[in-house]
């Protein structure tokens, strides 16, 4: 009985906080981000927190249009995606990100959007085919 519903509560724990079940990393350097802004690609950059179930679904909406290739009939090749711990005073301070699920998109050396708490796939998908 106990390791039923020890299973039960570790299955409702991951499916009700995709934040523990999603891996963060930083992945945001500013050496790659300003190269990628030098070649002319579009930049998208999010910003996160451990623990943070929004934020945890706003990735998953990025990583997807990246891992597909494609958002509707655009190619995702021209899109560098970095994402970084909102803890990280620096990068923070760089894009005065102050809360995580900050979503940023920059074109040709300027902030183009910006958005806080975003994680509608529509909505994301459409700021980026904008930025295209």
């Amino acid at each position: 009985m106990f390791k039923k519903l020890l299973l039960l509560f570790t299955i409702q724990i991951l499916i009700l906080n995709p934040s523990i079940s999603m891996e963060k990393e930083t992945t945001f350097d500013k050496k790659l981000f300003d190269k990628a802004q030098s070649e002319g690609k579009v930049v998208v950059v999010s910003s996160w927190i451990k623990y943070c179930s929004s934020c945890a679904s706003q990735m998953k909406v990025l990583n997807k249009a990246k891992s597909d290739g494609r958002l509707f009939d655009i190619k995702f090749e021209n899109i560098e995606y970095f994402s970084f711990d909102v803890t990280n005073k620096e990068i923070a301070n760089l894009l005065d990100v102050k809360f995580q699920t900050t979503l940023l998109i920059f074109k040709d050396n300027n902030e183009i959007y910006r958005s806080l708490g975003e994680t509608t796939e529509d909505l994301i998908y459409e700021a980026l085919k904008k930025a295209i």
